[in-house]
């Protein structure tokens, strides 16, 4: 079995939405990434930090999803990563009320050795030099890695961010960010001066609007699935960022078709996450759901018309 290697935040949220509000909840990138590629034949496992207030059945969770955890270092006396928002009538703005970094502050990632070799890393988003301090880690070149990143990392870390950057095969980042990065409005023109900063491959998110997929000149578009309900959107990027760098990992194919694939399973995934608060719809997701929905992606992108 192909490996992925998940860098990120094993984290706990409260979220509020015009739909009600959580107390703390399982949250954190590398959790929603970690489960989304659960649902693809492959070995992954996640480093992370928590400290030992990180309940066991959040652990236990997670290894029931054949996530390797060997990676997630138990901080004694110390406290987990906490991150509180409430998000606004239209759910595409928020505020962070609170952020807690407690022993992701002082976090120095160790890769398992088993996941030295990984075939594909997925780089969540966090500071820069950890990002980089885990690529230095590989004993083999990883065939993929795809990075997640935000503006905060722009705004505070911008060199350390860019280092990273000439690393990586593909970044995934939203509009607003890709804006900021590139210094273009045009996401076409944004998308070309990201790629001469390192990456092949571009996908640039759109929450309900969708992804864009660039590579050179050739551009690929997946819409977002139209949804009756959406309760949270938080993680709903990670899970996107799991399901296509866990379907790349899956199928051994690097190439801009097989990425548009990425992009759909990616999507399909990320459509059950809003459904329920935190991870609560990913924990109970079945093969048999994500197959369905994955039907009506297709129905929703596919026409017949004469030229």
């Amino acid at each position: 079995m192909n490996k992925l290697l998940i860098v990120g935040t094993v984290a706990f949220d409260a979220i509020e939405t015009p739909f009600g509000k959580t107390d703390k909840i399982l949250g954190g990138a590398a959790t929603y990434i970690g489960l989304s590629a659960s649902f693809f034949n492959l070995q992954s496992a996640i480093v992370s930090v928590v400290g030992d207030d990180f309940p066991q059945e959040h652990l236990d969770l997670l290894t029931s999803k054949n996530i390797d955890i060997s990676g997630i270092e138990i901080v004694k006396g110390g406290k987990t990563f906490f991150w509180s928002g409430l998000y606004h009538n239209d759910l595409n703005s928020r505020d962070t009320l609170v952020t807690e970094l407690n022993v992701l502050a002082d976090f120095q990632p160790k890769v398992p050795q088993s996941f030295k070799d990984a075939d594909v890393v997925m780089l969540g988003n966090l500071h820069p030099l950890v990002q980089s301090s885990v690529l230095d880690q590989m004993e083999k070149k990883p065939k993929l890695v795809v990075l997640d990143t935000m503006n905060f990392w722009m705004d505070c870390a911008l060199p350390e961010l860019l280092d990273v950057i000439k690393r990586v095969d593909v970044i995934t980042i939203n509009d607003e960010e890709a804006r900021q990065l590139s210094g273009e409005y045009s996401l076409v023109k944004a998308a070309a001066k990201i790629q001469d900063m390192g990456p092949k491959y571009v996908v640039i998110k759109k929450g309900e609007h969708g992804a864009l997929l660039f590579h050179n000149r050739e551009v690929f578009f997946a819409p977002a699935l139209p949804l009756e309900e959406v309760f949270d959107p938080t993680g709903a990027g990670d899970t996107f960022a799991g399901g296509f760098s866990g379907f790349i990992a899956q199928s051994e194919n690097i190439s801009f078709g097989n990425m548009k694939n990425a992009i759909i399973y990616g999507s399909n995934l990320a459509s059950f996450c809003v459904e329920k608060f935190g991870t609560e719809r990913m924990e109970t997701l079945s093969k048999a759901e994500v197959a369905i929905r994955l039907q009506q992606f297709k129905s929703l992108t596919q026409f017949d018309i004469e030229i």
